[in-house]
């Protein structure tokens, strides 16, 4: 047998689940290794992500 196949909207509430509080500012960072070292600087970074919204930001180390 098939698997089940939902035809259903999801809600809004579910869509948009954690985008409010990535506007205001409330974003979820995660470091992110996959570029650790700056040429045109020619330093170490950290680069952070956000979990939810998939913003980035650097750090200096």
């Amino acid at each position: 047998m098939g698997d089940v196949v939902r035809f259903k909207k999801p809600k809004l509430s579910q869509k948009h689940k954690g985008k409010t509080l990535c506007r205001n500012g409330f974003h979820k960072w995660e470091i992110d290794n996959s570029k650790p070292f700056d040429v045109t600087q020619g330093k170490l970074l950290t680069l952070y992500r956000c979990k939810r919204c998939g913003a980035t930001k650097t750090g200096k180390t």
